[in-house]
Order: C-alpha cells, then sequence, then structure tokens
C-alpha cells in the first residue's frame, strides 16, 4: 500500500493544475489582502495573522476536496478496474487515497505559513507554529472524505465542478476569505455550524494561545462523521458498475 501511496502522491504534485491553484492561488490571496489597503500597526499585524490562518485552511481544504478529482478521472479511464486486480483489497485502496491526500495538503499549508513569517513579519513561538500546522492538518480529514465521496459518485467532469463550488462555498460561508463579523446576524449564525468555519477556528484558537473548544472539535466531528458515511456510500454505488 505505501507503494501505491507514493505513486499517488508523485502523480499529483506532478500536475500543474495542484501547484498553480493548489498552491500558488491561497499565497497570492493572502499577500494580496494582506498588502493592500492597510498600513502598520496592531490591528494590520492581526488580520495578517487572521488571514494567514484563513488562507492556509483555504488551501488545505481545497487541497484536501481536490482529490476526488483524480479518483473521479481513475474511475473513468479505468484505473479502479485495474486495481482490483491487484492484492489491495478495496478498502486500503480508498484508505490509500484519503493518505495521499493528507500528504499533499501539506504543501498548500507550508506555503501561506511560511509567506506569513517570511513576508508579512508573523511571529509566534515555536510550538504555535508546529500546532497550528497540526490542527490544520488534522482538521482537513472530512473535506478529504467529501471529495472522494464526490469522486466515487460523481462522472469526471461534475466532480470538478461540483469540487470547485463546494470549495468556494465552505471557504466564503466559514468565514475564510472574510471575517465573518461582516456577515449579516443569520448568515454569521449559519456559519458557525459550517465545516469551514470550525476548521479556522482550530487554527484562530491555537494563535491566540489556547486549545479548539469543545463545540468546534463537535461540529467537525459531526461533519467528518457525515462525509464520512457520504465517502462509503459513494464508494459502494461505485463498486457496482466499475
Amino acid at each position: 500500500m505505501l507503494d501505491y501511496i507514493l505513486l499517488e502522491v508523485r502523480r499529483t504534485l506532478r500536475d500543474k493544475g495542484f501547484v498553480v491553484f493548489g498552491i500558488g492561488m491561497p499565497v497570492l490571496m493572502y499577500v494580496l489582502m494582506t498588502n493592500i489597503g492597510t498600513g502598520p500597526g496592531g490591528a494590520a499585524m492581526e488580520w495578517k495573522i487572521a488571514s494567514m490562518v484563513g488562507m492556509a485552511a483555504y488551501g488545505a481544504l481545497g487541497s484536501a476536496i481536490g482529490i476526488g478529482t483524480g479518483v473521479a478521472e481513475d474511475k473513468q479511464l479505468g484505473w479502479l478496474r485495474q486495481l482490483r486486480i491487484t492484492p489491495l483489497s478495496p478498502i486500503r485502496v480508498v484508505v490509500a487515497r484519503g493518505l495521499t491526500s493528507t500528504v499533499t495538503v501539506l504543501p498548500a499549508l507550508a506555503s501561506v505559513l511560511l509567506v506569513g513569517a517570511l513576508v508579512n513579519g508573523v511571529r509566534m513561538p515555536g510550538w504555535q507554529w508546529v500546532a497550528l500546522a497540526a490542527v490544520l492538518w488534522l482538521g482537513t480529514a472530512p473535506f478529504t472524505l467529501l471529495g472522494l465521496g464526490n469522486g466515487y459518485r460523481l462522472s469526471s467532469q461534475s466532480t470538478g465542478l461540483v469540487n470547485t463550488g463546494c470549495m468556494l462555498l465552505l471557504s466564503i460561508i466559514g468565514g475564510l476569505w472574510f471575517p465573518t463579523e461582516l456577515f449579516p446576524g443569520w448568515l454569521r449564525s449559519l456559519s458557525s455550524w459550517t465545516p469551514g468555519n470550525r476548521f479556522a477556528e482550530l487554527g484562530r484558537s491555537v494563535t491566540e494561545g489556547g486549545a479548539p473548544g469543545l463545540a468546534t472539535v463537535a461540529v467537525m466531528a459531526a461533519w467528518l462523521a457525515l462525509f464520512g458515511g457520504y465517502a462509503v456510500y459513494a464508494y459502494r454505488r461505485a463498486a457496482r458498475t466499475v
């Protein structure tokens, strides 16, 4: 299974679209959003830290969901049928694709955090940097399952569109691009129940020197279970036709 994981990681990292949009886009957005119309001062630095968390979460979320596009393409090309004649069991194949996603989200995370430290001058103790990267990395699990579910359930053409729509919807409503304080009251309340918002909250709690709250962990666990059930259902449906 390790050989299969390494194969999928190499395939993903060689994808120019992944490099440009999965890594470059969050970095570009972070630089523009924190260096246009902002001046020096404590408030500006607070925005740079908050935006760093939001854009790192956005990049990781997009990379995690994007795993489904590769699954859909493999399904169309017959690669899943080829895998069925290998010693790998179906469950191990699904687990391997999920583990592949946990590796490919790291470049998107690391690039935004590095820009925050080296370009925007964000300063935190070493343990906070490590904890921030760790909670955001672990927090991508629900989005990986969502992407896998879309990949197994939909066609390759539909998966790309649906994944993009999910990424934008979860990011915007979750407050990864703009502070939720700017939202109307009803949307702010709705946002607090979305996985994108709670995903970013994992990182923000660390930058504030605390630990994720129980409500945040509970909401993320609920979405993990929901998307996990969807991924299992989608895989079983795909197994009947592939």
